[in-house]
């Protein structure tokens, strides 16, 4: 305010002053906040307040939740209800803290699905799975609903759980004001106008604007064996880091570095912010037209090398970079890179601050019992943490991930090494981002991080009200492209695209609310049909463009003799039977090629007439027949090479023309060996050569292949001056009008043109015609699937077929998890009753786990192949190949698999066995253990509301409770 002239103070000062008037609640929010809102909080916060609803696109760090917490204020200053919506547990954990320590635990509510605490206070945060079960089946503590915040509703993008967001957007009641919160998205305008259309009246609210400008640098080993690594900037001097534009160039000084092959500056040089840097000095950027002295890449020092990751915190601590995530994407390599630290003596921690530590690790741990602590590895991660350094990933216990989330909030632990889970909403600011590569593992390969994944990873660099700065720093590797990563790091948007889909549960719910017609309307204004249906509008665009085009085509070719368009016809139909021909013609060049391979014998001396292997070749091993190639028989070459002979090597066939004994003692690894074979196959070539009187002769063995082949090859090129109907369509050719017309070559051009874009529009109209009401078409598969196996039935009322939810459907509706209709139909036939809880929850654990390796061993079975258990795992296997079919029949993306990995690990928590002797022998890490123990605990829940059988939900209620325990049930709230 004090850089402003008097005349533009007084115009703040009225303008604040309407503000207030205007909207006397977010006046009222400001003075609780205690800080001063950016400007696109206030417009979000205005907009809220004026009954509108608000889409909020803004980086991560920006302080988006504040338009969150401010519907959570409007609603209780009106005596309504907040639901504040998160994609995972631990960032509504999280949420659930930060609005008790503000609004107090009366007014705050916690349910996540295992975690329940005061359900129907005025103020409740969830996952957005809940709050989708709650609409399905109509719970009373939506009364009274007046917002509801979807945090990272980006999140919607999702292939696996995306489509919870679209379902309770679409579902919401009328008069709910929705805040959705996401990252910043190209396409935000176009989210906006789909809320509009589902929602009624959304402000779209975007700012691209970091709080804490971002630095992008290079860490590149030192030019001395010994010496500190260098940090370079990535861009050019007299680039704006804040706003890089497309594919800024890069630092010289970088460039040089990686052309010469080296990873530092000569002795007394600057390279870019170097180990000179010294906190909140030298910024680099020099403005436009900016420079920066430096060395420019000759006598650099020794070859690039990446740097341990413990000199890499070692430098980035000396120049005040810390505190760092460093992702490295893989849960192994965040271990092994925390025991690198240990092991190099790396100490980040005052004494102060490692009590501190050492007291807070043994209040959140307290719960957990004494002989569970070496398996979880709890001394080495506590020792790592009070030296100032954790991993985070997902195999580790929830209460340990949490204590590391705690630790690096309030600055005690000063590195957390950590895979890209981290990225998703969790609340970890740091002064420095690491990323140890630009390429991770998808679960079936290693993909290259795209601009979104790297915009997510390094938003977390640089602390609102603590930082002037966040810095971005990549580690030097082989790989690394100084070019490629510029363009990447300039690319901060990315679009958002709709994951939604038809599920077999949703399907039923909407069937029983609302109808199979109005059913398919609801999911027509899905986000992902309304995508759909923007691309349809410029393919239909460009179609229409193709038909005007076409008409004038289609006059070009015109033929005042006849019809031309016939004429094309049957230079079509010629050429296609030429084609025919030819590909018959090589087919059975092909078939003679792999019969003269396949009758070939040791000993075999062959004349290769033509290709790579041309000469003669003798054969030392003929191969294994079969296949569409044929055999692949190892030859010894005249010039004593073994080589493989392939139907390549060979397009005109072969001819056996001698043949030689080859002793039984031969090597062909020994060159003396291979010396006297060839010997033996010329001196058997020359006495044949001197037994024949002409080697073109047609009785010589030898001339009499090439005689052979040359009149199969006449014969071929005969078959297409045989053929009655390829004579019968040139003689048609010939005597059409159009054929003697003196423009014949240009109508011809004209309508060579009509025929290429016609099939470009036949391909274009199949494509709308895919688009348009694809979800639909989607609903009605899916609805034929629940008709066939009886969860929905026809009926013929009001003299209209409609279908209704068949009492087997009813229980459908309450089984919420991903294989749905596998769970149901395991239910219906009965399949799991009789199980024992611990049983019950073993089976249940193959619907949902999902094994990190294809190559795992067999899994072990309690009972053993023949017991009890065994045949319920057959059985169900059984019912999930039914339903595999019948999705498959149908062309719906087909039920996963089962998985039987985790099937001894859980029968045996579940009998009460120890966490050691459960996951001994094992590589499964705890968290694993637990996260998949929750999942089935949740199943479990669902089972209990849902099994036709008493004595099969009781079961359920007992295995949930004997899962549900130990480490399982530990809870940091």
């Amino acid at each position: 305010m004090n850089d402003l002239s008097p005349a533009e103070r007084y115009t703040a000062f009225r303008s604040q002053r309407r503000s207030a008037a205007d909207h006397p609640e977010l006046t009222a929010f400001r003075e609780v906040v205690g800080f001063d809102l950016d400007e696109f909080q206030v417009v979000a916060c205005e907009a809220l307040e004026q009954g509108r609803g608000v889409l909020v696109a803004a980086p991560t760090g920006a302080g988006k939740t504040v338009v969150g917490e401010f519907a959570v204020h409007l609603a209780l200053a009106s005596g309504r209800k907040a639901f504040y919506t998160t994609p995972i547990k631990a960032l509504s954990n999280q949420k659930y803290a930060d609005l008790v320590r503000r609004h107090g635990p009366e007014n705050v509510g916690l349910l996540t699905g295992d975690t329940t605490i005061n359900g129907e206070a005025p103020v409740v945060v969830m996952t957005t799975e809940v709050l989708r079960n709650m609409l399905y089946a109509g719970s009373s503590t939506l009364d009274g609903l007046a917002y509801v915040v979807m945090d990272e509703v980006h999140y919607l993008a999702d292939r696996f759980r995306g489509p919870v967001w679209e379902e309770v957007i679409i579902h919401l009641s009328d008069d709910v004001q929705l805040v959705s919160l996401s990252a910043t998205v190209s396409n935000a305008e176009e989210f906006g106008d789909w809320l509009e259309m589902v929602r009624g009246d959304t402000a779209v609210v975007v700012s691209e604007r970091r709080p804490v400008p971002l630095w992008q640098h290079v860490l590149m080993s030192s030019p001395e064996p010994r010496g500190k690594p260098r940090l370079l900037d990535l861009y050019a001097g007299h680039v704006d880091p804040t706003d890089p534009g497309t594919s800024p160039p890069i630092n010289p000084d970088l460039s040089a570095a990686f052309r010469s092959g080296r990873g530092g500056t000569r002795p007394g040089e600057h390279g870019g912010r170097g180990r000179g840097y010294r906190g909140r000095g030298d910024r680099g950027y020099r403005g436009p037209g900016g420079r920066r002295t430096g060395g420019h890449g000759s006598d650099l020092g020794p070859a690039r090398r990446t740097p341990p990751r413990f000199v890499v915190i070692d430098g980035l601590d000396a120049d005040g970079l810390l505190p760092a995530i460093y992702f490295v994407f893989s849960r192994a390599g965040c271990e092994a890179a925390v025991e690198q630290c240990l092991k190099a003596g790396l100490r980040l921690t005052s004494p102060q601050e490692e009590a501190t530590i050492r007291a807070v690790v043994e209040e959140r741990t307290a719960a957990i019992p004494p002989e569970d602590l070496d398996v979880l590895g709890y001394w080495s991660w506590s020792q790592a943490l009070a030296r100032g350094v954790a991993a985070h990933h997902a195999g580790m216990l929830p209460v340990f991930k949490e204590t590391v989330e705690d630790l690096f909030s309030r600055g005690l632990v000063k590195v957390v090494f950590a895979t890209e889970t981290l990225a998703l909403g969790i609340n970890m600011p740091a002064r420095s981002v690491v990323l140890d590569k630009l390429v991770k593992w998808d679960g079936t390969s290693h993909v290259p991080v795209t601009p979104g994944e790297f915009t997510q990873l390094t938003g977390r660099a640089g602390r609102r009200g603590i930082d002037i700065e966040g810095h971005a720093v990549v580690v030097d590797h082989p790989a690394l492209d100084p070019v490629a990563l510029a363009g990447l790091a300039s690319k901060r948007l990315y679009p958002l695209r709709s994951s939604f889909r038809p599920t077999y549960n949703m399907a039923v719910n909407l069937v029983a609310q609302v109808g199979r017609d109005r059913a398919r309307e609801v999911l027509e204004t899905s986000f992902a049909q309304f995508q759909a249906d923007r691309g349809v509008v410029g393919l239909a665009k460009q179609a229409q463009a193709h038909a005007e085009a076409l008409d004038g085509y289609a006059k070009a070719m015109a033929c005042d003799v006849g019809d031309f368009a016939q004429y094309m016809d049957l230079r079509r139909a010629i050429k296609d039977r030429e084609r025919e021909l030819s590909r018959a013609a090589t087919g059975a060049r092909r078939a003679e090629v792999v019969a003269s391979l396949e009758k070939l014998r040791r000993g075999d001396v062959v004349e290769v007439p033509s290709g790579r292997r041309r000469g003669y070749v003798l054969v030392l091993d003929p191969g294994e027949p079969g296949g569409f190639d044929g055999p692949r028989p190892t030859v010894l070459t005249q010039e004593r090479q073994v080589k493989k002979l392939t139907l390549a090597d060979a397009p005109d066939g072969l001819e056996t023309v001698t043949t030689v004994k080859i002793p039984k003692s031969f090597n062909p690894r020994k060159p003396d060996a291979r010396r006297d074979l060839v010997s033996t196959m010329r001196n058997a070539l020359g006495a044949m050569a001197d037994d024949v009187p002409s080697a073109h002769s047609t009785s010589s063995p030898i001339g009499s292949g090439r005689a052979a082949r040359g009149g199969t090859q006449a014969r071929r090129r005969s078959d297409a001056a045989t053929d009655a109907e390829l004579a019968r369509l040139r003689k048609a050719l010939k005597a059409h009008p159009c054929h003697a017309c003196p423009d014949r070559d240009d109508h011809a051009r004209w309508a060579e043109r009509w025929n290429k874009l016609k099939r470009e529009h036949d391909q274009l109209v199949r494509r709308v015609e895919g688009r348009t009401g694809s979800i639909a078409r989607t609903f009605d598969r899916t609805l034929d699937v629940l008709l066939t196996l009886g969860y929905l039935e026809r009926t013929e009322s009001d003299g209209a077929g409609r279908v209704r939810v068949t009492d087997d459907g009813r229980w459908l509706r309450r089984l919420y998890a991903e294989n749905d209709l596998l769970l149901a139909e395991c239910l219906r036939r009965g399949v799991w009753d009789g199980l024992d809880p611990a049983g019950l929850a073993a089976v249940v654990s193959t619907v949902v786990y999902q094994g990190r390796r294809d190559d795992a061993p067999d899994p072990y079975i309690p009972g053993g192949p023949t017991g009890r258990l065994a045949g319920v795992l057959d059985d169900t296997q059984r019912v999930w190949s039914e339903v595999d079919d019948l999705e498959e029949a149908h062309g719906i993306d087909a039920t996963g698999p089962l998985d039987l990995g985790l099937v001894g690990a859980m029968y045996r928590w579940a009998s009460g066995k120890g966490l050691d002797s459960v996951l001994r022998g094992s590589d499964l890490a705890a968290g694993d253990f637990v996260r998949w123990c929750k999942q089935v605990v949740d199943v479990l829940d669902q089972l209990g509301g849902a099994a036709p059988s008493e004595k099969l939900r009781t079961a359920a209620r007992k295995a949930q409770d004997a899962v549900l325990r130990g480490v399982v049930a530990y809870s940091s709230l």
